[in-house]
C-alpha cells in the first residue's frame, strides 16, 4: 500500500513539475487592407502611377509582418520577427518609422495572473514603456468552428476600445474622399490630414481560439479565452497563427521589459496624439523636414 500511495505522490509531483515547464511558441503572419490608403493617395495629383505603384508595394511590406509569441501559462511576450533593411534605403527607414507609429515594434508583455501589460515603443528615437492594467475583454461565444491547422478553433467576438495612439486606427471621414476630389492640387497640398479623418470609440473583433492548448493567451492585447488565440480580425488588419511548437527544447525567458520612460497608456495615447498633429503641422513625414522633439 506505501508504494502505491509513494507512486502517486511522485506522479503528482511529475504532473505539477510538467504543468509549470509548460511553454509554447506561436507565429503570427499580418495582412492590413490597403484600400483607404488607395483612395487617398489617388487624390494626390503629384503621384505618377509608377509612384503610387511603388508606394504600395513598400506599405504593403510594411504590413505584411511575422510576430512571434511566446507563452507559459500565466505570461507572455509578443514582438515583431524583424528582417533587416538596408541602411542606405531611406525610404524603408522612412517606413520603418511610420510602422512605430501605427502600432509596430518592441516587446509586448502580458501576465494574465497579475493583469499587468507593458510594452517598449520607440518613437522618432524616444523610447517608452507603456504600462497598464490588461484591458478586460467581454467575449461573446459564437456556436462555429473551424479548423486553423491541426487545431480545432472555435469563434467569439467583441467589441473593443480603439487604441487612439494607433495611426491605423484613423478612418476617413464620410464624404472626405468626395471632398478631395474637388480640391485644387494647390488646395491639396494645404489640406490637413488630421481633419480628413476620424477615429471611432469602439472596434468589433473577430477571434478563433483553440482549448486543446489551454493558455488564456494570443497576440496583441487580446487574451481571456479558454484557449489560445490562433486568429483574430478587425475590419483592416487579420493576425493569423502559421506555426506552433509546444515545449521547445529551448526554454524562452518570458519577463517583463523594463527599457523606455515609464507612462501609462492614457499619457502614451495624449504623447502621440500631439506628435501626429505636429508631424502634420510641419507638413511631412517621418523622413522629412524639422526634427519632431520630445519634451521632459
Amino acid at each position: 500500500m506505501k508504494h502505491i500511495v509513494y507512486l502517486f505522490a511522485a506522479l503528482l509531483m511529475m504532473l505539477s513539475a510538467t504543468a509549470q515547464d509548460f511553454q509554447g511558441i506561436a507565429t503570427y503572419e499580418s495582412k492590413t487592407s490597403m484600400e483607404d490608403m488607395k483612395k487617398f493617395s489617388a487624390q494626390n495629383k503629384e503621384i505618377t502611377p509608377e509612384m503610387q505603384k511603388m508606394i504600395e508595394e513598400r506599405v504593403k511590406k510594411m504590413f505584411e509582418k511575422t510576430f512571434i509569441l511566446k507563452f507559459d501559462r500565466t505570461a507572455s511576450i509578443y514582438e515583431e520577427d524583424e528582417k533587416l533593411d538596408s541602411p542606405n534605403d531611406p525610404m524603408s527607414q522612412g517606413f520603418k518609422m511610420m510602422g512605430s507609429m501605427m502600432g509596430g515594434g518592441g516587446k509586448h508583455y502580458k501576465n494574465v495572473k497579475t493583469k499587468a501589460m507593458l510594452q517598449e515603443k520607440d518613437i522618432f528615437g524616444k523610447e517608452f514603456l507603456v504600462s497598464d492594467s490588461l484591458p478586460g475583454i467581454k467575449w461573446i461565444m459564437v456556436n462555429e468552428s473551424k479548423k486553423i491547422g491541426n487545431y480545432t478553433c472555435y469563434k467569439a467576438t467583441a467589441e473593443v476600445p480603439v487604441d487612439k495612439s494607433n495611426m491605423m486606427n484613423y478612418r476617413p471621414k464620410k464624404g472626405a474622399e468626395e471632398e478631395m476630389k474637388k480640391k485644387s492640387e494647390d488646395e491639396l497640398k494645404k489640406t490637413n490630414f488630421m481633419e480628413m479623418v476620424e477615429m471611432p470609440d469602439t472596434k468589433t473583433i473577430t477571434a478563433w481560439y483553440t482549448p486543446e492548448i489551454p493558455v488564456s493567451q494570443g497576440p496583441g492585447n487580446y487574451w481571456g479565452l479558454p484557449g489560445l488565440i490562433l486568429e483574430v480580425a478587425d475590419d483592416k488588419t487579420v493576425l493569423l497563427c502559421s506555426k506552433v511548437v509546444l515545449n521547445p527544447k529551448e526554454k524562452a525567458e518570458i519577463k517583463a521589459p523594463k527599457k523606455g520612460e515609464k507612462v501609462t497608456q492614457a499619457e502614451f495615447t495624449d504623447i502621440m496624439t500631439k506628435k501626429i498633429q505636429e508631424l502634420q503641422e510641419m507638413g511631412g513625414g517621418p523622413g522629412g523636414g524639422r526634427r519632431m522633439r520630445f519634451g521632459g
